[in-house]
């Protein structure tokens, strides 16, 4: 499976990179003055799109070069291209609520809590390892089923990342927004 990764350079979310390393028949975009129109020509080329970094409803924030519109680098001008393809990732806080108003369909995550002071702010006491446990149990499956369908993606992650959400506070929050289309939408 051909698969772009967009994922703007961010020393807070460089744990995702973990994902995609040594990933066959991947490209990967980091930043380095790309634009959106040039991101959005290119999409069509690849059987899936793994979009990933910090986010909001609006969709991905730029970093790391990227050229964006409003601090986005993907948002409403990609719904059409991203349409075309059920097997997209999408990892950033407040994917769910992008995947959802525009119908897309994939693995997403809703609100992600990633670092110490995202827990504190959402009333979760938690380590700096608590959080990196969390963090890299939820990237080292990520990348186990990484080649599947998004379907599966979801299904053997959230099965999986469950058991760690049981002794986990921080992975207990993630795991709970945890999501793919079905879980989404009623058809």
């Amino acid at each position: 499976m051909k698969t772009i990764i967009i994922h703007p350079k961010d020393e807070s979310t460089d744990f995702l990179s973990v994902i995609y390393k040594g990933m066959k028949d991947t490209t990967v975009l980091t930043g380095d003055g790309i634009r959106q129109d040039e991101i959005r020509t290119i999409i069509p080329d690849y059987d899936r799109v793994m979009i990933m970094g910090h986010g909001s409803p609006y969709g991905l924030l730029t970093a790391g070069g990227f050229q964006g519109n409003r601090g986005h680098i993907i948002d409403e001008s990609f719904v059409k291209v991203l349409s075309k393809n059920p097997n997209n990732v999408y990892i950033w806080c407040n994917a769910d609520v992008f995947v959802n108003r525009f119908k897309l369909e994939g693995f997403t995550t809703g609100m992600f809590i990633s670092e110490v002071g995202e827990a504190s702010y959402f009333g979760i006491t938690a380590t700096q390892s608590q959080v990196d446990e969390s963090n890299e149990g939820f990237c080292d499956l990520v990348k186990t089923f990484r080649t599947r369908p998004s379907s599966e993606i979801y299904r053997d992650v959230k099965r999986l990342y469950g058991k760690l959400a049981k002794t986990n506070e921080v992975a207990d929050y993630n795991y709970n927004r945890l999501y793919y289309k079905e879980s989404l939408y009623i058809k």
